[in-house]
């Protein structure tokens, strides 16, 4: 006799309610706490928005065929890598030493950027980071807040690409 697994379907909308749940404490910490997002603060964000997007269509759709979940995995983890990638990026450029930390250019907001450069501009700056990106505001058991994406975006993508796949 096995433990009874909660739904896949479920199991989706817990995964997006984690992604809301994300999204909505870094909305607090810019208007309640004022700690203003850096660029690649603002692609974090975009990850976990569309891992969000992903568990809702699962959650709504149900599929039941194998090759929809294998899909929407498949979806689920574009977001998740992206996430993963960027929040490592960040958290790689905060431990810098003191003297490798790039030097801060003018302080636009990636709203900012996008109206007034190029495309390749914009991801060649974000990229690169700033001081601002390096510096570190908030932490948590000696955890900054990219770490903490780190973590959650890839627990969110491990559970729910099992979730989709298993059967």
């Amino acid at each position: 006799m096995g433990i009874a697994l909660p739904g896949r379907r479920w199991l989706n909308l817990a995964g997006f309610l984690a992604c809301a749940g994300m999204m909505a404490y870094a909305l607090y910490s810019q208007h309640v706490l004022l700690y203003e997002p850096c660029p690649l603060c603002i692609l974090q964000r975009i990850a976990v928005i569309g891992m969000g997007l992903v568990f809702v269509a699962a959650f709504v759709h149900d599929p039941a065929a194998r090759g929809l979940r294998r899909f929407y995995a498949v979806l689920l983890a574009v977001p998740g890598l992206f996430g993963i990638g960027i929040a490592g990026w960040h958290l790689r450029l905060q431990y810098l030493p003191p003297g490798d930390v790039p030097a801060c250019g003018p302080n636009q907001s990636l709203n900012d950027m996008l109206d007034t450069l190029p495309f390749r501009e914009v991801l060649t700056r974000v990229f690169t980071g700033s001081g601002e990106c390096a510096q570190i505001d908030w932490q948590l058991f000696g955890l900054s807040m990219p770490g903490w994406v780190l973590v959650c975006v890839a627990g969110l993508l491990a559970g729910g690409a099992w979730n989709l796949l298993r059967r």
